[in-house]
């Protein structure tokens, strides 16, 4: 067997569309040694992989692959007449299922077979980037490689870190940070807050707090992830984060925000701790793993659980996508790569993808993947546009 159907026959048994005679050819081929490698590097590079389950040993990867297809053997003879299995394995490739609505075999052809269109691509991979906007008025631009330092606070071009000022000051000078499309920065407020900030987002804060007083930024735009310094570590100033259209109160605890311009959701998910989502007229209680959805056209919050790790990965450098419409998948795609996506045929946006890629990625690797499982089948890149067909 050649290498081309031997990564056929993996992404056909990794999206469960694999015969009973694929899954024997498979696993002779795997016996092999020489093919072992082959296939760790074709699964790594070429299919998203849920960012929690990456560090594995290749031998049990090999060994949970074998029970696996025995598995899905097993579960093929008793379920002939179900066209996708659905199961959950508690084995490494527990996390790796990778999903479209139109996967075939025709349609996988098809996308081997064609080469996407590239015109002058010069799309770029995301990176550290902000503006700081002082009291004055005045603007210093923040990027990897540069440093800035003035009395009360430093950078290295990732990070920029506030030095608490000694005596109760009765007035606050505030700040603003604001990240570009294809930028994220790191941010250490006074108090030690720490804040994460995602492409295209924006936060006011002050310089310094005032001892005692509660503390409050105003993410006005944009996602970010909180670790906010404990109230008993600041004399028991609550810390609260507001927009125009909710408050969010805590007491010391870990939380994401996501809140982007010209969209009608805002998602809060609290990852340790306990705060409250307070709007004009709700208020509500989070609990550790539990996200609130606040509906802006009728001012609604829905309560949900859900896989933190998934919804914070951008911070630690992925896409984590759980089921999510490539619409909105290609959303956070744009943001990152500050690129423009259109669907050739508008029903692709409804298509669902379930994986993690890296967030280090170009983005032809990404689109490549993709492609690779049927979920479109081609694309053009002409200077920072993508099309997708």
């Amino acid at each position: 067997m050649n290498n081309q159907k031997a990564k056929h026959l993996i992404t056909k048994f990794l999206t469960h569309q694999a015969s009973i005679a694929d899954l024997d050819e498979l696993e002779i081929w795997l016996q092999d040694p020489k093919n072992e490698h082959l296939f760790n590097s074709y699964v790594q590079t070429n299919y998203a992989v849920e960012f929690e389950m990456r560090q594995f040993e290749a031998n049990d990867l090999k060994r949970n692959l074998q029970e696996l297809m025995v598995e899905e053997k097993t579960t093929i003879r008793l379920k002939k007449w179900r066209q996708v299995i659905s199961y959950a394995a508690a084995a490494v490739f527990a996390g790796l299922l990778v999903t479209g609505y139109f996967l075939k075999d025709d349609i996988f052809n098809k996308n081997i077979e064609t080469t996407p269109r590239i015109v002058n691509n010069n799309i770029e991979v995301g990176s550290n980037k902000a503006t700081l906007t002082l009291e004055d008025g005045s603007q210093i631009n923040l990027e990897k490689g540069t440093s800035y330092q003035m009395h009360n606070a430093k950078s290295n071009g990732e990070k920029i870190e506030y030095i608490a000022e000694e005596g109760n000051k009765t007035k606050l000078a505030n700040n603003i940070l604001t990240i570009p499309r294809g930028g994220m920065f790191h941010l250490v407020l006074a108090d030690k807050t720490e804040v994460w900030l995602n492409s295209e987002s924006q936060l006011k804060y002050p310089v310094n707090f005032i001892k005692g007083d509660t503390r409050k930024v105003e993410l006005v735009y944009g996602e970010g992830y909180f670790v906010v310094s404990p109230s008993t570590e600041q004399e028991g100033s609550k810390f609260i984060v507001s927009n125009q259209f909710q408050e969010i109160e805590v007491l010391g605890t870990e939380f994401n925000i996501k809140a982007y311009k010209n969209e009608k959701n805002i998602y809060t998910t609290l990852v340790e701790g306990k705060v409250s989502v307070s709007t004009v007229t709700t208020k509500i209680v989070l609990e550790p793993s539990q996200q609130a959805n606040l509906n802006l056209n009728d001012d609604s919050i829905d309560i949900a659980t859900v896989n933190v790790d998934s919804e914070i990965s951008w911070k630690n450098g992925d896409f984590s996508f759980r089921r999510k419409p490539l619409g909105e998948i290609m959303k956070v795609l744009s943001r990152w790569y500050d690129i423009d996506v259109n669907f050739e045929v508008p029903e692709l946006e409804k298509a669902l993808f379930n994986g993690a890629l890296g967030r280090d990625q170009n983005i032809e690797d990404i689109l490549n993947t993709i492609k690779n499982f049927g979920i479109i089948k081609d694309y053009e890149i002409i200077n920072k546009t993508i099309l997708l067909k």
